[in-house]
């Protein structure tokens, strides 16, 4: 299973240290190079290259190869995109980029409606079709620019975000005569809006003009879970141990923990954020192991994504089967950390998670706390059949 942790790359200083480090070219060379046969093969090279430098040897030079390919030779690397490791598709954006720059500096067109049809193909790569967007910016801006406000039921968030933007725009200027009409504006865009920074600057306007924004549903937050502990983490040793939790969630059990015996109990959080502070139910401890369980009715049988913030140490079981965990502390959180598609079933399914606080006493260390949410690959919310609109402990 793919999990997800969400870094921003910086496409224009990768492609400098591409560059730079590996391909002694000169964009503005004056060469017709006749598209390459050997095209595949060298899509295949790139798309070899892994971790710390695997194969990084052979990419370069397969790279030079790619910059001096013909304009045709756009549309294979954009679809290569989506079956590419993320090193190799910072390889295969670069050479794109460079492409496009040669044969414009050459005065050659590039292929504007092959690009277009490509774009307007939803089951592509959303992170190949923004590239597309943007080479075609290059050609007709004005044309392209039309296109957007298409973009706002868009899978790709690369895409839609362009168009939410555009009606922020709108419902910013309305302010200045109608709260009604900017509220109205300020609905739409948040209907369609799916990052998280968007959403945050539609709630700052939502209270800024008195009205209220459920936030915990428009995400699809997790916010009222039944809890138990805490057991032991003494030298971090409880992220491996085998709690009786992990056997069988029983909810009238109780167990012994590290100190006293323990038993389930409701924990609901208010945070529009939905994150869940295992501090409020006992207290800053230090060196101790919590779990937290929740069961989702899915009204189908549906691929889903679990989008995890955590700063501790974390498990996760769905459905008796271990997902995914992380042995690390105290590195940060924030929404849709980590991503894990998985398939729910047709009823109830369980989440079950397990977080560990370790040792460490600093101010940043005391946060002993998570934030889960359901939603599809664009991170559209998806609710459960049980979910209430209010954090009691029944959900």
């Amino acid at each position: 299973m793919l999990v997800t942790s969400s870094i921003p790359v910086s496409l224009s200083a990768m492609r400098y240290c591409l560059l730079s480090a590996s391909c002694a070219f000169t964009l503005a060379s004056s060469g017709h190079a006749e598209p390459s046969p050997d095209l595949p093969k060298h899509i295949a090279i790139i798309q070899a290259v892994g971790v710390e430098g695997i194969g990084n040897r052979e990419a370069a030079a397969a790279f030079q190869k790619l910059s001096h390919a013909e304009p045709s030779s756009l549309l294979p690397l954009l679809k290569a995109v989506e079956t590419s490791n993320p090193i190799a598709r910072n390889w295969l954006r670069s050479a794109i980029e460079v492409i496009a720059e040669r044969a414009t500096a050459e005065g050659r067109p590039l292929p504007l409606n092959a690009l277009r049809d490509f774009l307007n193909d939803r089951e592509q790569s959303p992170e190949a079709r923004r590239l597309a967007f943007e080479l075609m910016l290059a050609i007709d801006r004005d044309t392209t620019e039309g296109m957007i406000p298409s973009f706002i039921d868009d899978p790709s968030n690369e895409l839609r975000r362009d168009a939410v933007a555009q009606i922020l725009v709108r419902a910013k200027k309305q302010l200045a005569d109608s709260d009604k009409a900017a509220a109205q504006t300020y609905r739409q865009a948040l209907d369609a809006a799916r990052d998280v920074d968007q959403i945050q600057e539609i709630a700052k306007a939502f209270t800024e003009m008195g009205l209220e924004i459920d936030l915990q549903k428009h995400f699809g937050f997790l916010t009222n879970w039944k809890v138990v502990g805490p057991f032991h983490n003494l030298e971090r040793a409880g992220f491996a141990e085998k709690f009786p939790p992990e056997d069988n969630v029983k909810l009238d059990a109780t167990y012994t923990g590290k100190e006293a015996e323990v038993a389930w109990q409701p924990l609901s959080t208010p945070d529009p954020y939905g994150k869940v502070d295992l501090n409020k139910p006992y207290g800053k401890l230090k060196e101790v192991t919590a779990y937290a369980y929740h069961e989702f009715e899915s009204a189908k049988a549906q691929e889903v994504e679990l989008r995890l913030g955590c700063k501790n140490a974390w498990k996760i079981w769905l459905n008796g089967e271990l997902v995914f965990g992380r042995d690390e502390y105290h590195r940060g959180q924030r929404i849709d950390q980590y991503k894990m598609p998985v398939e729910f079933q047709k009823g109830p399914n369980s989440i079950l998670l397990k977080l560990c606080q370790n040792e460490q006493k600093q101010d940043w260390t005391v946060q002993w706390e998570f934030q889960l949410r359901v939603c599809d690959s664009t991170g559209t919310a998806i609710l459960a059949t049980n979910r209430s609109d209010t954090n009691s402990p029944r959900e």
